[in-house]
């Protein structure tokens, strides 16, 4: 038996340690890939229930953007129009009667089948046809066509939203109703087209009525509050704190209080904007002013954060060489550091206003939960906004709203794409500026 030399032992040393060397780098790289795919499945996951809800909403609320118009001949019966005040006229009741009376249906003695043929039509017939008779006198004692939405509830048939194959007991519409619905359609009576009542209207009781402009307004002058109060105050607190506050225990409080009070609850804000501004203040209830200082209260705190932590970014030589050059500390932050970190800021001021303009809590506890029709014209008035109004839209009775409710997710979330991608343009800006 022949004893191994020390150069042999040695040898053997180093090529065990050279194998586990080898195996614990293929272990590690083993982890990196497993990582790497962990990741690439948690994108994946992400973009998959990204693209489930956004194409559940589509599907929802697609036959929202387009309408069904039936356009019908009145005889502007002069023994039934007041020509003084014709709002008075029951011109949903002549409408109906004709209708039927042109098909050769005989109606019974209550008018049964005139009050079936009546809910086929918006309660619009009425307004249109008097604002014709105020505006024209001259139409009474002469047959005109007057075109109107259907009601929603034969408007969702025609978009099969309805099934005739339900028991007539378990739908809004009778089988005879759907038979007249159908007639009209195969006389081409009836003719869909785009919704233009969802964006040049209010919020209404009638669904084929409703609107989302005058949401869309209030939720862009509660921005514009919004964004007047809380940038400014934001961004100034920001550059106090981080570049001109002495660090001493009062700026550790306020600090840790910030950063606290970007994690209170929303529905907190709406109760201190409720016994502040409207108990207190008398501000007007579901006012945009209100709001939005219910909004930039809120917004503050992230704005503040986002802010400071884009001065921290910028290199400390920058300060340096300017007070080198004979800057005061206020040259020196605003016409260098700040200009530094605007992208910074813009970035904060994107997250915030975009998380503002998605709270609906706040909202709900300032009165901005009940029906305001119409379109505001000032800050002052009570007024609607996108969120309020899809919460609104979802908990109402008529099935027609649901639909509504998703075409106005759609709506809320094209409007948040159009202000992220001005404020992403105007970061570029400054980025390309500086």
């Amino acid at each position: 038996m022949t004893d191994a030399t020390p150069d042999q032992i040695a040898g053997g040393r180093d090529a065990d340690r050279l194998a586990r060397l080898r195996a614990g780098l293929k272990r590690r790289h083993a982890r990196e890939t497993r990582f790497k795919w962990y990741g690439r499945l948690a994108i994946g996951a992400a973009m998959v229930f990204l693209a489930i809800l956004l194409i559940r909403i589509v599907e929802q609320g697609h036959t929202a953007f387009y309408a069904h118009t039936v356009t019908i001949p009145v005889y502007m019966d002069p023994a039934r129009i007041d020509r003084a005040y014709p709002q008075g006229s029951n011109f949903e009741q002549l409408a109906a009667e004709q209708e039927l009376a042109r098909w050769g249906i005989a109606d019974d003695a209550a008018g049964t089948k005139a009050a079936q043929m009546k809910r086929l039509f918006s309660s619009e017939l009425k307004y249109t046809a008097a604002e014709l008779v105020a505006k024209r006198s001259d139409v009474i004692g002469q047959t005109v066509p007057i075109a109107v939405p259907l009601s929603d509830d034969a408007d969702l048939f025609l978009k099969g939203e309805i099934s005739k194959a339900t028991p007539e007991d378990q739908r809004r519409l009778t089988d005879q109703q759907i038979a007249w619905l159908e007639r009209m359609k195969a006389e081409g009576v009836i003719g869909a087209h785009f919704n233009t009542i969802l964006f040049t209207k209010g919020d209404s009781t009638q669904p084929e009525m409703a609107g989302v402009l005058g949401a869309v307004v209030g939720s862009a002058l509660m921005l514009l509050v919004t964004a007047l109060i809380a940038i400014p105050l934001g961004v100034g607190a920001a550059i106090w704190l981080e570049e001109f506050a002495p660090k001493n225990r009062l700026t550790d409080i306020i600090e840790v209080n910030i950063n606290n009070l970007a994690a209170v609850p929303s529905i907190v804000y709406g109760l201190l904007g409720l016994a502040l501004f409207i108990n207190w203040m008398h501000l007007p209830r579901a006012s945009p002013i209100v709001g939005g200082l219910v909004l930039a209260l809120m917004a503050l705190p992230t704005l503040v954060i986002a802010t400071r932590s884009s001065l921290k970014a910028v290199p400390p030589s920058i300060r340096e060489a300017a007070l080198a050059m004979g800057a005061s500390k206020t040259q020196t932050v605003f016409s260098h550091v700040l200009p530094l970190a605007m992208p910074g800021v813009m970035t904060g001021a994107i997250i915030s206003m975009a998380h503002a303009l998605g709270e609906t809590a706040p909202l709900l506890l300032i009165g901005m939960v009940s029906f305001v029709p119409g379109v505001p014209h000032a800050i002052d008035q009570p007024v609607g906004a996108l969120p309020s109004l899809i919460y609104i839209w979802e908990n109402a009775s008529e099935r027609a709203f649901h639909e509504r409710t998703a075409a106005a997710i759609i709506v809320l979330l094209v409007f948040m794409i159009i202000m992220n991608a001005a404020a992403i343009i105007l970061r570029r800006r400054f980025e390309r500026r500086w």
